[in-house]
């Protein structure tokens, strides 16, 4: 379970979390709808520990991810994160690239991290791309294989940043496909993204932001057919 309770963040003079309460359960989909500035991207950085708070809790399985005591190093092992960037390394293949955290991070043997590579790369549809680089992929392969690596280290919870959104229209169907499996096999995920199609169809809960506050939450019935917030019916209706 992941917890937020009243988080607040900011950089510098500016306030971006004013505020959040958030419980995610196992096997939970949550999707964070709302527009740029948010502050959408940055609670998944906070979850992940990559960005410091300036108050409140984030608790991972029990684990305060901002407590001095943490080993963030250790606990992100939990909490795959995927962003919009691929971050592949360009000189390493494909299979290369998905078994250096299992490698480096967890000790593992190059034969038990090329096995569990190979069983989420062709996950995700690219079993036949073990030896290819990533320049010879397209961006939506690319995204799959940033998929495949963080699944690869085995977490409990996956984060997704707008995956989407640096893909030529023609390739995101492919990727929200793989996501779209993922919450089907009873991964817990929180999802940022500004599809709403896809919001509606594959999530538990859909929360929209606005300035920075969680203006509201609920089912994708209740926030797409009968949005309460002013915010989130403008919001809605300029995407629609």
């Amino acid at each position: 379970m992941i917890e937020i309770q009243n988080v607040r963040k900011s950089f510098g003079q500016l306030e971006v979390l004013k505020g959040i309460d958030l419980n995610v359960e196992k096997g939970e989909v949550v999707t964070v709808i709302g527009g740029s500035g948010s502050g959408k991207s940055t609670l998944l950085t906070c979850i992940n520990g990559l960005e410091p708070i300036v108050s409140g809790k984030i608790l991972v399985d029990g684990t305060e991810v901002h407590a001095k005591s943490t080993d963030l190093n250790k606990l992100r092992q939990k909490i795959g994160i995927v962003f919009q960037q691929f971050n592949a390394f360009p000189h390493l293949t494909v299979m290369e690239n998905v078994t250096l955290a299992p490698r480096k991070v967890l000790g593992m043997g190059k034969a038990e991290a090329e096995a569990i590579a190979e069983k989420h790369l062709n996950h995700v549809g690219l079993g036949d791309k073990l030896g290819t680089y990533p320049t010879r992929l397209s961006g939506g392969q690319q995204q799959r294989m940033a998929i495949a690596r963080a699944l690869a280290m085995s977490p409990d919870y996956m984060l997704f940043d707008e995956v989407t959104s640096a893909l030529d229209p023609q390739l995101v169907g492919e990727v929200l496909e793989t996501l779209k499996m993922l919450a089907e096999e009873g991964m817990t995920m929180i999802l940022v993204t500004h599809e709403m199609s896809f919001a509606r169809d594959v999530s538990d809960r859909v929360a929209f932001f606005h300035k920075g506050i969680m203006a509201e939450i609920g089912t994708p019935a209740e926030l797409f057919e009968n949005p309460q917030h002013p915010e989130t019916q403008s919001f809605l209706a300029s995407v629609r």
